[in-house]
This record gives structure tokens, sequence and C-alpha cells, in this order.
């Protein structure tokens, strides 16, 4: 038996490894890889693909057509019983497990007894981890995810950071990454645009917390998941690639200044599992999986001024007459606002919902269950004055929706978006590839293969395990 580090990072395919690696060809990725198992991952998903449904299918062992998973904030008591996540599974059969922002992983389990850690994801409805010392970080987290939903706030808390430095040294961040984090804040000063990688930052800091708990408990299995570089590929996917469409609206001026930030995302990756490897060399009883649920690749390059979003949720929640007590606020990604509803008045606004339009076009709305309603925003370079909003075939004054036309900083849309193929390596310092080929694999495999690694009897709905050699 190996034990595990899954690293989860999200929504990176083949080419973009590829892509560093040509760039970097001595960087920590390209010592690793070579002596990696190399395989192209492929969702088993239908209908949209996101990453809130693509890693719950990879997590279960089952497909959205069996788990339903489709959106943050739902109640998975059911779902977690029927199908649960492979740390579930392994603690449940005494293995020592640790996990740090996988999608769905909050709230905290009821029985901690086989878990070393547990930090849950960054759109979770409260702070609780395990250990408790880990809460202040949490919180902080959770702060700045809120702050920089589409556009990354350039102001600085600095009430939560002075609450936040006491606890640095037991948190495990490094001085280095103090350095680091202040170089960038300098940066900003006279780089303005350089504000948009305090994305990549927030995963910095997390990374430095994981690998203390990692290197202080040595867990059997662990995960750690980070989004920092599939948010950059999303904006600037169209000034690394330029020439992937059709018509590229962006200036040359753009694509200079955006040019570099997936090779800065990646290159911070690549710090990341430099770690890793390192841990691997001194632990030799690990091997360490970096896997993506699902890829990217290009979409459209057009310029996007602004976009529709509700900035003020008491507003729009009042245009649709939903009482306070009634009204409940559920986790996001944005441009989505996601809603939940008491049992007595759900008829009342999936009425209402369902003749909701911007500028006479319905407004796609998803009711989920429980009163769960997810409505797509995100409409693109409209003007207030000519924004016309009508609910029931009545105008409501664009002033009282709680709606904005919010100004986007670096003026980008979603330049890239999601695709089947995703990647993974195994890595394994012992281990020497005799081959450079993409050997395709269903993230169905990935959870019984864990589960055959730990001698876990593997659920009879789950693939048979896959013999990676």
């Amino acid at each position: 038996m190996k034990k595990i580090i899954l690293f989860e990072l999200n929504e990176v395919p083949l080419k973009v490894f590829d892509y560093y690696l040509k760039n970097h060809p001595n960087s920590n990725l390209a010592k690793i890889l070579i002596k990696s198992r190399k395989y192209e991952t492929h969702t088993a998903d239908v209908g949209l693909l996101s990453p809130w449904i693509t890693w719950p299918t990879l997590h279960r062992g089952v497909s959205n057509e069996k788990h339903y998973i489709s959106d943050f904030g739902e109640d998975l008591t059911e779902k977690d019983k029927e199908f649960p996540p492979i740390w579930k599974i392994l603690a449940s059969n005494g293995i020592q497990t640790g996990l740090f922002g996988s999608l769905h992983s909050y709230p905290l389990p009821t029985d901690l007894n086989n878990y070393k850690f547990f930090i849950p994801d960054t759109f979770a409805a409260g702070s609780e981890c395990f250990p408790n010392t880990v809460d202040v970080f949490q919180d902080f987290n959770l702060q700045m995810v809120k702050e920089s939903g589409r556009n990354v706030s350039s102001k600085l808390p600095w009430g939560d950071i002075f609450k936040l430095l006491s606890h640095f040294p037991a948190l495990g961040i490094k001085p280095g990454t103090l350095m680091d984090t202040s170089s960038q804040l300098i940066s900003e000063r006279s780089s303005r645009w350089k504000v948009v990688r305090r994305r990549t930052y927030q995963s910095i800091l997390a990374f430095d917390v994981f690998l203390k708990q990692l290197t202080k408990t040595r867990p059997n299995f662990s995960s750690f998941f980070t989004n920092h570089v599939a948010s950059t590929m999303h904006r600037y996917w169209a000034a690394s690639f330029p020439d992937e469409y059709e018509q590229n609206e962006f200036s040359e001026d753009w694509i200079e200044t955006y040019e570099g930030e997936i090779d800065f995302t990646m290159g911070k990756a690549d710090e990341m599992i430099g770690k890793l490897a390192y841990f691997l060399k001194n632990n030799n009883d690990y091997s360490l999986w970096i896997v993506s649920s699902m890829g990217q690749e290009a979409t459209l390059a057009r310029t996007v001024e602004t976009q529709l979003y509700v900035t003020d949720r008491e507003k729009f929640m009042d245009v649709f007459t939903i009482p306070r007590e009634a009204r409940h606020y559920r986790p996001c990604m944005l441009p989505s606002f996601n809603m939940q509803v008491n049992e007595s008045i759900r008829e009342l606004v999936r009425k209402k919902l369902n003749d909701f339009k911007v500028n006479g076009v319905q407004v796609v709305v998803r009711e989920k269950h429980r009163g769960l309603f997810s409505i797509d925003f995100g409409h693109v370079n409209l003007a207030d004055e000519d924004t016309v909003i009508q609910i029931e075939g009545k105008g409501v004054p664009f002033a009282k929706t709680g709606l904005e036309n919010m100004e986007i900083q670096d003026k980008s849309g979603t330049t890239a978006y999601h695709i089947p193929q995703g990647a993974m390596y195994i890595y394994e310092p012992d281990f020497n590839a005799t081959s450079d080929s993409n050997t395709q694999i269903s993230v169905l495999d990935i959870a019984p293969s864990i589960l055959q690694n730990y001698a876990v009897d593997i659920p009879s709905y789950m693939n048979k395990p896959v013999e990676f050699s």
C-alpha cells in the first residue's frame, strides 16, 4: 500500500501542462512528470460541466446521472449515504485521512476519529475546521473569497490580517511565503493590474497550512484542492493562446499585459508540487496523484466592459416579495445567484422566476431541490439606462432590483470554458516512465482505484479499479 496525496489541480488539461513544461524545461514539474505515469482523464458527466458537478463524480465514482449534485449549498445528507465521497469511505474503514478544500466537504463530519485534519472548501457556510486552530485561517479565506468573487478587491482588510499574523507560525505559513506575498503587494503599486494575482496568493497561503498538517500528521490519504490556475485560464486563455480564435477582440496591449498569467499561476502550482516531491523524497511510502476532473479550451475572445450581478441580495429578494424569515442565501460561484425559500412560498417564487426577464429574454433559472433556486446572471456590456427588468410582465425600476452592471477590471470574459478532458499524473520517486503517451481513463476509475490501494471493499456501483503500472 502506498499512502496517497491527491493534489486536485482544478480544470488543468494536458495542453497547459505541456505549455508550461515547454517554457520551463528545468522546473519541478519537468523533473517530476518525467518520472510519472501520465493519463488524460475524461469526465462521465452529461450536460453542463462545472467543477461542483465533476469533482463529486470523481470523488464518488458515479456520474451526475446518479449523484445529481449540481450546485453548492445543497443538502447532501442523503446523497452522502447513497454515494459517499472517497474520504468518508476511507475514514469509515479506519484509514487515517486528511482533507483540505475538496469541493462539497462542508460541514465537518460528525465523527472525526479517523481524520487527521479536515478543512472544508471555500464555499462553506461556516469557518469550522479540524483542528480548530485552523478556524482563524478559514475565516480569513472565506472573507477573501466573498470580497473577490468576480473582480479582485484592491482593499486590504488590515483588521483580519493583523488577527491572522499572530497565528502564522502555528498555521505553518512560511517566511518565504510572507516575503513573496509582500512583493506581490508592492508590485501592485506600479502595476495595478497585478491585483488579479491575489486569487493565486490565497491558494499559496492555503497550501502552507495544508503542508503543515500533512507533515505533522502524515495521514494515509490526503487531498488538497486549488482553483488558482482554473480561474486564470478562464480569463486569460485569449492572451496566452491568442491564435486559437477566429476573431480575437482583445487589443495587443491587453494580450501583452496578461499573456504570462497562466504561466505565472502554473509556476505557483509548480512550487507547491515541488514541495510535495521533497516530502515524498523523505517519506517514500507516499505517492502523489496530480488530478483534474475536467479541462478547459478556447471559447470566445471578446472584450467585457460590464457584467450583470446581484450586488444587494436583500433588495433582490425584496423584488420577489420573499419574507425575510423565509429567505436563505446559499453559496455560489459568480455569475450565479443561489437562494433557498421556505416551502410555504415556493410556488409563488417559482411562478415569478418563470417569468423573470432581462431585456425581454427569460433569465435561466434552475430549481434544484427543497426550494433551492440557481439563477444565471452575467449578462455582458449592458448600460443601466438600457437594462429592462420584468417580473410577470411588469417592469421593475433597475435601481430597486439589487442588480448592478459591474465594471470588469480586466475586461475579460470567459475566454476558455470546460471540456470533458482533464489530466492525471501519478508520481513516485522510484518510478521511471517508459513512454510519454497519453493513456485515457474515466474519472470514474479513480475512486475505486484509490480504494483498492487501501484494500477497502469497492462498492458495487463503482467501476472496476485500474491497475496503474
